[in-house]
């Protein structure tokens, strides 16, 4: 049996103005807009060739027996690219407010791209504070 991530539930406090961050700065694409019973809302979105969306809801009632997650409680979201640079630019341009490009080694996190595979790195929250990790993969998903 195979057990696929597919959505991840990112809790902000306004469902508008997070789907437009994510549509419209980072670049993700609106898969689902709509009211699926009065006053709840679920809004999907999905990075470019990705296979595993992000829902935004509204009005939703919490998952029995969970806690429930506040806006901007959600940090670790990591999403991969094959050119961080690129993909610096591009969220630049579109006005999202990202880190330098970045890698880990001895002393803790330093600017530049790392010398090794898998580790270049960049950084960003959205609107309430949810924290993004973006990654260089060296090869795109269906090659890896």
């Amino acid at each position: 049996m195979e057990w696929t991530l597919e959505v991840v539930v990112v809790p902000v406090s306004d469902v508008d103005r997070a789907k437009e961050f994510y549509a419209d700065k980072v670049g993700f694409k609106v898969d689902v807009d709509q009211q699926v019973a009065p006053g709840i809302r679920v809004v999907q979105l999905t990075p470019p060739g990705s296979r595993c969306s992000i829902s935004l809801l509204e009005g939703m009632p919490g998952a029995p027996g969970q806690p429930s997650m506040a806006p901007g409680s959600l940090t670790g979201l990591q999403v991969c690219v094959t050119d961080i640079g690129a993909a610096r630019e591009e969220l630049t341009a579109r006005g999202v407010d990202v880190s330098p490009v970045q890698h880990a080694g001895a002393q803790g996190w330093a600017e530049g791209r790392g010398d090794e595979v898998w580790n270049s790195f960049m950084f960003f929250t959205d609107p309430d504070g949810n924290g993004w990790t973006v990654q260089e993969a060296p090869a795109p998903l269906s090659q890896r």
